[in-house]
This record gives structure tokens, C-alpha cells and sequence, in this order.
């Protein structure tokens, strides 16, 4: 009698990531409650501060200033920052899912970067209604549509980069109501920033605060490609707010990763 054990055969990492990505995109549309929402609050913002802060701001800033072009990546970081599959993961977690995926030979960080792929998709995606909206009531790109899709590009990776602290949340916790609670890290964030009015028509103290808020640069550089056209300095300082704010998101995700990981 043969006493060979039929283990199962690692497929890789890359057919991994594709697959739960797979799952995590196709999770989606199922999942309205979880799209809609924020699509709604960007233009909701994006309309109601045009209406109550537009003829302020432009009367106080130089002939030509353009509200609404202003207001436009504030609409777009609200929208998508925070909307994530952490709340997906956690029902894996709490069906025993996640469990049964790493009693497999499953790649543990294909796990996490897959649905990675489809936030970021999702972002790209939540943009697009509140541009048209833009564009409706007149917004143009200064930087053409090379600056369009960066714009899009730097949105998903803000939205990217943000997830991380919900993936932490999820995996440490497996609570939906933690997760769900996880976008009140972003408020101070979004609000002691250029969020609602130009640096200079701050105060003092808050403009203080900004200078060390990664929200203004990541604004600074989705406005330059508005508002003026390519501006290397501003997107320098985006890409370099991203990535500080995704080392530290992803380090505490991973983290959180391998403690589930060693649980399980």
C-alpha cells in the first residue's frame, strides 16, 4: 500500500494575488452599500461648498481664481479615502474563511495585496462620476488629459495608501464596527488642511498645521494638474506624501497580517 501524502501544489504568488483580486473586484457590485455612498458624499461636498464658500473664496483671491477646479481633489480625497475590502476580509474572518485560505498553500501576501487591487480599481472608478460633475459645471485640466489620467492615478494611490490602517483594524480586530469606525483616522486629516480654502486664507495656526498634514500635498498636486498644468514640485511633494503615509499603513497592515497568520 502506497503511503505517499497528496499535498497541494503552490500555484505562485502572482496566480494568487490575480485570483483574490478576482474575488475582491467581483465582490463589488455586490456590495452597493459600499460604493455608493462615497460617490454620493464627493458630490454632495463638491456641490455644496461651491454654493456656500465660492463667492467668498474667489472674492478674496486674484481675478480668474477658479472655485471649482479648487474644490475638485477635495471632493475626490473624500470620496475615496477609506473605501476599502477590509470590511470583506472581516466577514472572511468571522465565517472562517480566512482560516480555511491559510490552511492552504495560498501566498499569506497575496492575500492582503489582492484586495489591494481592487481598492485601488474601485478608487480609479469613484472618481470618475464627481470629475463628470466637474466638467458639467465647467471644470477644465490645465495639464490636458495626460494630467486627467495622472489625476486619476494619484487618487487611486492616495485611496491606496490610506487602506492599510483599515487592513490593520480588520486583521487585529475582525470587527466590523472597528473597521467601519477606521475613517475617523482620515478627519483631522481632511479638515486641518487647504481641504475648503487656500493656504493663505487660513489662520495662522491652522496654516501651521498644514505644512505637516500630507492631505495639503496630496491636494497641492491634484490641483496643480487643474488649476496651473505640470507642476514637478507639487507632484514631487504628492507622490512623497503617498508614500509616507503607505509605508506606514502597510507596515501596520503587515504586521497585523503576520499576527493572524501565527493565530491561525
Amino acid at each position: 500500500m502506497s503511503t505517499d501524502v497528496i499535498r497541494a501544489r503552490k500555484a505562485g504568488f502572482v496566480h494568487d494575488l490575480i485570483t483574490v483580486a478576482g474575488r475582491g473586484l467581483r465582490s463589488i457590485p455586490r456590495d452597493p452599500e459600499g460604493t455608493i455612498p462615497p460617490m454620493i458624499i464627493g458630490a454632495f461636498f463638491f456641490a455644496v461648498n461651491i454654493a456656500a464658500l465660492g463667492p467668498l473664496a474667489e472674492s478674496a483671491q486674484e481675478p480668474g481664481f477658479d472655485f471649482k477646479a479648487f474644490q475638485l481633489p477635495t471632493a475626490i480625497i473624500f470620496s475615496i479615502t477609506g473605501v476599502s475590502r477590509a470590511s470583506t476580509l472581516v466577514q472572511d474572518i468571522d465565517g472562517g474563511y480566512f482560516d480555511r485560505l491559510l490552511a492552504t498553500p495560498v501566498n499569506r501576501l497575496a492575500l492582503l495585496l489582492g484586495l489591494m487591487v481592487a481598492d485601488f480599481t474601485l478608487a480609479v472608478c469613484l472618481c470618475i462620476p464627481v470629475m463628470i460633475l466637474a466638467f458639467i459645471l465647467g471644470v477644465s485640466f490645465a495639464a490636458g488629459i495626460g494630467g486627467m489620467l495622472l489625476f486619476l492615478l494619484i487618487a487611486g494611490l492616495w485611496g491606496l495608501s490610506f487602506t492599510g490602517f483599515l487592513y490593520a483594524v480588520a486583521l487585529r480586530t475582525g470587527s466590523p464596527a472597528a473597521v467601519n469606525s477606521g475613517f475617523l483616522i482620515f478627519f483631522p486629516f481632511a479638515f486641518l488642511t487647504t481641504s475648503f480654502l487656500p493656504k493663505e486664507n487660513l489662520s495662522e495656526g491652522l496654516a501651521a498645521i498644514s505644512e505637516w498634514n500630507p492631505v495639503t500635498y496630496v491636494l497641492e498636486g491634484l490641483r496643480s494638474l487643474v488649476m496651473t498644468g505640470w507642476d514637478a514640485g507639487a507632484l514631487a511633494g504628492t507622490l512623497a506624501a503617498i508614500l509616507i503615509v503607505g509605508v506606514l499603513s502597510m507596515s501596520l497592515a503587515l504586521a497585523a497580517l503576520r499576527g493572524r497568520v501565527s493565530r491561525g
